[in-house]
């Protein structure tokens, strides 16, 4: 097994592609947005996905203006708008 075979078998490969919309719910607020990154940066935090939203919304005190990242098994692809 040369060096390229052996990073290939543990690499992160992610779920999701640039631009692919997507739908979640983020404490309690659901969102729709589409993929800007997934991604793995280290084993302790795990993948991680890096959502532009289409528009901000407010949790109490928390603004989310533009970006959300959520981990891949909260969010779903988005079929429809009428999901």
């Amino acid at each position: 097994m040369n060096l390229k075979d052996y990073f290939e078998s543990i690499r992160y490969f992610g779920k999701y592609q640039l631009g692919d919309r997507v739908t979640g719910v983020y404490k309690g607020v659901r969102w729709v947005g589409s993929v800007g990154n997934d991604r793995i940066i280290n084993e302790q935090q795990g993948p991680t996905v890096t959502i532009h939203l289409d528009l901000p919304f407010k949790v109490k005190d928390e603004v989310h203006k533009h970006i959300l990242i959520v981990k891949p098994k909260d969010i779903k692809r988005l079929i429809s708008y009428d999901e």
